[in-house]
């Protein structure tokens, strides 16, 4: 990644979020996460105080609303799957809205919902005050398997590269007058599949080799460590302390 250059769920700023280690954030969310899930679907309040917990974060960070809307259509799949799941459910039936829908399925519906959403929300503040590159970092502080956390590094760097590969054969196809209309001309589309896996590859094992003959051994040096004081874990850590207060409450 080149300088001064941010992914698209990146949004670059000074606040109090943005400037904790990602290792710490990292963390927090994931520890968020768990409660969340912990949660049991019946605590219809408890999930309207996380909701509250995320929308203070997304304050503090000064994350708008209309950029965490526009990243949740990632979510899209799981509503459509939990909408679907009252309508073919079994056990005990009600009618809403006309419509005659399982009573399991809604609470199964409600419970993906409700968890879904705010681990997305979550994830969302998480890249939106953190870049890619420095999470992978992160992820090292925190001792993943070094295996995974090099293999996500070279899919980052690497995947603008090879968007710009297909868009590059897609002019080429396009300025010799081809263009996929309808079901005959597939053949030529998995030929260019093709042919961009083995420019992939290939690419992978030059890189490979500039690699070894550079020194590497099998992990990746550490140019710019991150440390995190007591008062970023404790000022990281509010957020599942929070989190977990809310879930112990007798509501």
């Amino acid at each position: 990644m080149g300088a001064g250059h941010h992914h698209q769920l990146y949004l670059p700023g000074v606040s109090v979020v943005h400037r904790l280690p990602p290792q710490c954030k990292l963390l927090a969310v994931l520890a968020f996460a768990i409660v969340v899930v912990a949660t049991p679907r019946e605590r219809f309040s408890a999930f309207a105080a996380y909701a509250l917990l995320l929308a203070a974060v997304a304050v503090a960070a000064r994350v708008p609303a209309a950029h965490i809307v526009r990243r949740m259509a990632i979510e899209i799949p799981f509503v459509l799957f939990a909408f679907l799941i009252p309508v073919i459910g079994l056990g005990e039936r009600t009618t809403v809205l006309g419509l005659s829908l399982s009573v399991p399925g809604l609470w199964a519906a409600w419970n993906i919902l409700a968890k879904a959403t705010l681990g997305v929300v979550a994830s969302i503040l998480l890249a939106a005050t953190t870049e890619p590159r420095v999470i992978l970092v992160g992820a090292q502080r925190l001792r993943l398997p070094s295996l995974l956390v090099q293999i996500a590094m070279f899919m980052l760097r690497y995947m603008d590269v090879i968007v710009d590969e297909m868009r590059r054969m897609r002019v080429a196809r396009e300025s010799r007058g081809f263009e996929a209309r309808d079901i005959r001309h597939i053949p030529v589309l998995a030929r260019s599949a093709g042919a961009l896996f083995i420019r992939s590859y290939e690419r992978g094992e030059r890189v490979h080799l500039a690699m070894l003959s550079r020194g590497y051994t099998g992990e990746m040096p550490i140019i710019h460590d991150i440390s995190a004081s007591v008062g970023q874990w404790g000022t990281a850590l509010a957020l599942p302390a929070a989190a977990l207060a809310i879930w112990g409450l007798p509501w």
